[in-house]
Parts: structure tokens; sequence; C-alpha cells
């Protein structure tokens, strides 16, 4: 036991493969910047809204304006710099302070692939991805390393299991794998799809996908693991994440884990990808082949670095199941629902009209959602409990300002999950006004009318 953990944590192995992850994640990053500012998404999203649903506890985080245009480009062009592997280290903190901040900015923009992004580059905070085939490692002799120790690899390849396999657990479940829900609902309406649109409003098709899917996700970081079935396996992700690129808008998140899948492989493939890469703009590769082994400056410094990526590991094994402290069905109430790689699993809508009562007179008027929020914040609000409370705060805090007193706050909201009728949801005699954000089940979410089984 002692020996395999020596194997995977302190045996030194070729740095290449790091180096390429470190380029072409660089790169993907600064693209996905530059895609999101040309699309006007930045406009549209952070600076057009007049309010912005915050993450409980990082209520600070708030955007800034015209200056978010700045932001970006500074998390634009840290990227191209972790890519070149230039002024590494400050190059991959900018970057992962930059685009957390952004992705805090408001909690309706959140996917799973932007968390993944942000501990990701966090985690590349610990790892020496400058050592080989870098600007760094190329104007300083004493930074450039053609060995590295084991974890430093690993680290990402685990990293990448974990987002795989408990996405595949989180598909064991009866909606997915019994009603084929959500994919029921949303693939029929790709019909237009070139070859396969025909196939995809039929039944056995839908669950053919649900099945898959699951069966994917949970299988495919051992594929990927055992030499053998590599090849085969990264064929997978490719034709898994194409497919997926095509029936879904999910952005750059597919070729992201394409790219991604490359550190299983060994250091051969990844230096013929550098080969290629020195090729096109004249580095010579040779410089970096000079049989140094990468070492801390002391033996403290490897201690903490282990030690935060231990901790770092050990609330990505265990933060995804918070949600088992909490009362009733997940998908209803969400609580523990984010950060838990559970991708694309429902499809929910809601409904939700806000009762404004003076509590002295009893007199009421209702809200115009439009009045506050954009269709996207307003549609994202009205099926999760956690913006339908600070919606509701917001609105007491409004309508005192303008002059309102003793501002009570109602809410009739009813929302349908995975194909069901739409049930009340949220409990209209509750004043939300009074109620307090944390970290404790809302008591005031109603039941779910119906069971799903699973994990």
């Amino acid at each position: 036991m002692k020996a395999t953990l020596k194997k995977y944590i302190n045996d030194p192995v070729e740095a290449a493969p790091l180096a390429v992850f470190r380029i072409f994640f660089g790169f993907m990053m600064l693209f996905s910047i530059l895609r999101f500012w040309a699309y006007g998404w930045i406009d549209k999203l952070y600076i057009q809204p007049r309010f912005f649903f915050s993450y409980y506890g990082f209520e600070w985080v708030k955007p800034i304006g015209n200056f978010t245009y700045l932001l970006f480009a500074i998390c634009g062009l840290s990227a191209f710099l972790v890519a070149l592997g230039y002024r590494y280290r400050i190059s991959i903190v900018l970057f992962f302070l930059s685009f957390t901040y952004i992705e805090l900015m408001d909690k309706t923009t959140y996917l799973n692939h932007y968390y993944f992004i942000s501990i990701l580059s966090f985690l590349m905070i610990f790892l020496p991805a400058e050592a080989y085939f870098s600007l760094d490692a190329r104007n300083n002799k004493e930074k450039a390393y053609q060995f590295i120790p084991a974890w430093t690899i690993n680290s990402i390849k685990l990293l990448l299991g974990i987002v795989y396999f408990y996405a595949g657990v989180a598909k064991l479940n009866s909606d997915w794998l019994f009603r084929a829900m959500p994919l029921k609902i949303w693939l029929p309406s790709k019909f237009d799809i070139p070859f396969i649109g025909d196939l995809l409003g039929q039944e056995w098709v839908q669950y053919a996908f649900s099945w898959t899917g699951a069966l994917y996700d949970l299988a495919i970081p051992f594929l990927l693991l055992v030499k053998k079935t590599r090849p085969y396996a990264f064929v997978l992700v490719i034709i898994f994440h194409v497919l997926t690129r095509v029936l879904f808008p999910i952005g750059m998140f597919p070729y992201i884990m394409i790219v991604s899948a490359l550190i299983f492989f060994n250091s051969n493939v990844h230096q013929r990808i550098l080969n290629g890469v020195g090729k096109v703009f004249k580095i010579q590769k040779g410089y970096f082949r000079n049989n140094r082994t990468f070492n801390y400056v002391s033996s403290a410094r490897k201690k903490l670095f282990l030690g935060m990526i231990a901790i770092f590991f050990i609330i990505q094994l265990t933060f995804p199941f918070r949600y088992l402290l909490y009362p009733g069905e997940l998908f209803w109430t969400e609580e523990g629902y984010r950060f838990s790689w559970r991708v694309m699993l429902m499809e929910k809508s809601g409904y939700a009209q806000f009762k404004i009562v003076n509590g002295e007179t009893g007199g009421w008027f209702y809200v115009d959602n439009s009045d506050f929020l954009t269709p996207f914040q307003e549609k994202q609000m009205a099926f999760q409990p956690d913006f339908i409370l600070e919606y509701a705060h917001y609105l007491k805090n409004h309508f005192e300002k303008d002059g309102h007193k003793n501002v009570e706050v109602y809410v009739d909201c009813r929302v349908s999950l995975n194909g069901r009728l739409s049930t009340e949801f949220i409990d209209p005699k509750v004043n939300l006004a009074q109620q307090s954000e944390s970290f404790k089940h809302k008591n005031w979410i109603l039941p779910f009318n119906d069971e799903i089984k699973g994990l």
C-alpha cells in the first residue's frame, strides 16, 4: 500500500502532460472569454440587470458596472499568459480570482462547468505547470524541469474522475432511468438535427440515451485509466461530448472535457503534441529536456502544498453529499443541489406572483417582476427557493424606500418538475420578508407530492 501511494504521489514522471494541459486550458479559457465578450453577454448579463442574485455568504461580490469589461480583460489576459507559461503563478492566481469573481456576481448564471473551471484553476495554483515548455522555463533555466512528482498530474485525473463518476451516480434515480426524464422532454424538440432528428422523438431512443449517459459517466474515468482501453475510451469521450454539444447549448464545456481527457495519456502522446506546437511556433523543445526533477524549495512548502491538495479533495469528495443533511426531495427543494455534479438532470419551470401587503391596513398589490428582473432572471427565480427568498427581501427593501409601511411579502408559486403537473411550491401564507437565509432547511417549501427514488 505504501509503495503504491509513493508511486502515485512522489515518483517522478515526465512533465509534458501537465504542459500540454496548461497550454490547452489557457487557450480554451481565452477563447471562452472572447466568445462571451463577442456575443454581448457581458452587457446583457452583468450590466443591464438592475438586480443580481447573490450566493449565500458571498453577498459582498457585486457587479462593478462598466468595469466588468476590465475584469473580463484581466481574466482573458491571464488565461493567455497561463497558456504561454509566463509569470505562471501570478497568472493562474489572477485567472482564478477574476473568473471566480465573475461566476459569483450573479447566481442566475450558475453552470456546473463554471464551477469546474474555478476549482480546476484553484488546483492549478499548486501545480508546477510552468516547469516544462513555458516562457518561465525558457527564460530561467532554474525553473525548467523535465520531471515532476506524479501527484501533480494524478490530481487532475482525480478531479476529472470525481466530476464524471459523481455525475453518473446522480443519474441513478428513477426519473432518469425509468421515466427517461428530462430527456423525454428535451430530445423531441431537436427534430431538425440532420440524420438523427427523426429518431429523437422515439421513446426507446430517449431511454437509450438516459441509460447510456449514466453508464458512460460511471465507467469513463476507469476506462481512461487503463492503458488497453484508453484509446477506445477517448473515442467515446469525443463522441459523447460532440453529441452533447449538438443536442444542447452548453457552450465550451464539451470541448473542455475532451481536451482535459488527454491528461490520461502517457508522455509520448504529449511529446508528439508539443513537437507539433514547437514546429508551428519555431520552439526548440530540446531546451527543456534537461533531466532535472522538480523539487520544492523546502520540505515545509512541500507539506503545505500536499496538505492543501488533501483538504481540497476531501471537500470535493464530501461536499456533493451535503444534500443528505436536508429533508425532502432534492430535485424539488434544491437544498444541496448546486456544486454536486448533477448535470442536466431535471426540467423545472415555475410561476411566481409576489404580493406586497401592508401588515397594518391589509392593503395589497401585485408585483410586475419584469420591472425588476430580466426574463432569464425571472425564469430562474420562479423555481429556486433561495432565489425566491432573496428577491422577496429585495422587494421589501425597495418598497420601504419607496415610502410603503409595514411591508410584508407573499408569493403564489407553482412549479412543474420533469413533466409533472404544476403544483404549489411555496407556502402562500408565509411572510417571506420575515424569513432569513441560512444553511437550515427552508420549512416554507411545500412537500413534493411524488417520489423520486435514487441517490
